[in-house]
């Protein structure tokens, strides 16, 4: 298959996961109201030299990765499917472009509880913030950086 017939999802994830270089800026884990739950807040640094071109391909990963990873809470679970995908479609209907940097953010989307915030600047900086999702975006950003996690092997 040649590259333009590809999918723009699969040309996204490529661009989001081109960055070298991740350097955490503040890593900020709050409880929600009635410590209920968490309020987690990361900034961090890209390549500047990248973000012109991959920009769109980090912000649609890190949808991607909160997509996955959400599940249905109180009456969303009436719309969820367990086998569902995050597609450039979603990102591109969140997300806008205020103050000087790309922001995307997605509260429910099609069952899931999201809650995500992501905000990229020119100059590399990004800002992903997440509500009543544990500490999940923590795993997200280590997955950009390469960190591979344990799975159980099936027998």
């Amino acid at each position: 298959m040649s590259d333009e017939n590809q999918p723009i999802e699969h040309h996204l994830f490529r661009d989001g996961t081109l960055f070298e270089e991740i350097e955490i800026i503040e890593s900020k884990i709050d409880p929600t109201v009635g410590n209920e739950d968490w309020h987690v807040r990361i900034a961090f640094r890209v390549e500047e030299d990248l973000i012109g071109s991959c920009a769109f391909g980090l912000i649609f990963v890190l949808g991607a990765l909160s997509f996955h990873d959400g599940r249905p809470r109180g009456v969303s679970g009436e719309w969820f499917e367990d086998a569902d995908q995050f597609t450039a479609a979603d990102m591109l209907r969140h997300l806008s472009f205020e103050h000087g940097k790309l922001h995307m953010y997605v509260d429910y989307l099609r069952g899931r509880c999201v809650k995500t915030s992501v905000d990229v600047t020119s100059s590399g900086h990004v800002l992903l913030e997440t509500v009543n999702r544990g500490q999940a975006a923590t795993r997200w950003v280590d997955r950009l950086k390469g960190k591979k996690f344990l799975r159980p092997v099936e027998a």
